[in-house]
């Protein structure tokens, strides 16, 4: 059995580590923390979880987390990275779902998320959880760095193209949009539903935080520089991530759809759909599944891939569960085999 830990346990990617875990046939989950509801049964703020955690919260300690086999940080940015080295030091594995170790490069995340990193020389250690590229170093992994859900869709859905060099990696471009639920559960007046219901917004445009994860992973499978546009839009819908992928094809001659079938083909979280498909957020809300359909309007020379997930599964949860079971040789699926929720 594998003792697991949630540091964060009151946020959307927090419970739903819980939703998921609390019926993993081979995790109990022994420590949530919450400084401000700590001493608080965690099924008295969730009642979803009646009859399936009697755990309270309780304040973040490094000895009590130290009991565990593995700890999920769900927590903002900056917190993972002020524990990490002390529960690696104690043999618990770690799995961040913030982006404190995401980056390679120290001083590029200190420039996009403001502020120093406190363990730089675990960096270069953490493995990047995306289990579709990483499988192997996730097996034998400490530290694992849990990509963002606007990466993990637009990486999947760019993927397959860049390896085999059919498109212009210098000219990507992901038109990506996201339920409010990615904000993250804090009080914040753009994510009140009578500024986001009926509307529909970009944000970010000169640049957002994840711009230089989803590089830093599409560079390593492209032979020369990639330059991405990335625009992200917030949606009147809780859950889901869509990308519009949009690539310029180098060579028209390759047959797309068998391209990609070829390439998820062994995968259990990607689904790419019959050709002429359109991916839909509602198909997979719930799930760990990627769903991928690939299209080349009017035959010509630009290809758009259209992507989806659950931003709280694929996105968060489901994917640190995902590396969990690979960390510990259990089946990559493991609790992770629910079928979406429809409607």
């Amino acid at each position: 059995m594998i003792h697991a830990g949630i540091v964060g346990g009151t946020g959307y990617t927090g419970v739903e580590l819980l939703r998921l875990l609390m019926p993993h046939p081979d995790v109990a989950v022994t420590v949530v923390t919450s400084r401000a509801d700590a001493g608080t049964r965690v099924d008295t703020i969730y009642p979803s979880l009646r009859g399936y955690c009697e755990l309270c919260f309780s304040a973040p300690d490094v000895d009590t987390l130290a009991e565990c086999d593995v700890v999920f940080f769900a927590t903002p940015n900056g917190t993972a990275m002020t524990m990490a080295g002390a529960l690696l030091a104690r043999g618990v594995k770690v799995i961040d779902l913030s982006a404190d170790f995401r980056l390679q490069d120290v001083d590029e995340w200190r420039q996009w998320y403001g502020m120093e990193h406190a363990c730089p020389d675990l960096v270069a250690e953490a493995v990047y959880g995306l289990p579709e590229v990483n499988r192997e170093a996730i097996k034998t992994a400490r530290l694992i760095a849990c990509p963002g859900c606007y990466p993990t869709a637009v990486q999947l859905g760019f993927l397959p193209l860049l390896k085999h060099q059919l498109i212009n990696p210098g000219a990507l471009i992901a038109d990506v949009k996201s339920g409010v639920s990615g904000a993250g559960r804090k009080a914040q007046l753009s994510a009140l539903m009578s500024e986001n219901g009926e509307s529909f917004k970009s944000y970010a445009v000169t640049g957002h935080r994840h711009l230089p994860e989803i590089r830093q992973g599409l560079q390593a499978h492209s032979q020369k520089a990639v330059q991405l546009t990335f625009v992200p839009h917030l949606t009147p819908m809780i859950r889901g991530i869509h990308a519009t992928l949009y690539g310029t094809l180098q060579d028209t001659g390759k047959n797309l759809q068998h391209i990609f079938e070829t390439a998820y083909q062994d995968e259990t979280f990607v689904d790419v759909l019959p050709e002429g498909s359109m991916a839909d957020t509602r198909n997979v809300r719930g799930t760990n599944r990627c769903q991928i359909a690939v299209h080349r309007p009017q035959n010509g020379d630009t290809i758009v891939v259209l992507s989806v997930i659950d931003n709280l599964v694929k996105g968060a949860a489901g994917q640190a569960i995902q590396n969990m079971n690979l960390m510990f040789n259990q089946d990559e699926s493991t609790g992770l085999t629910q079928l979406a929720l429809y409607p």
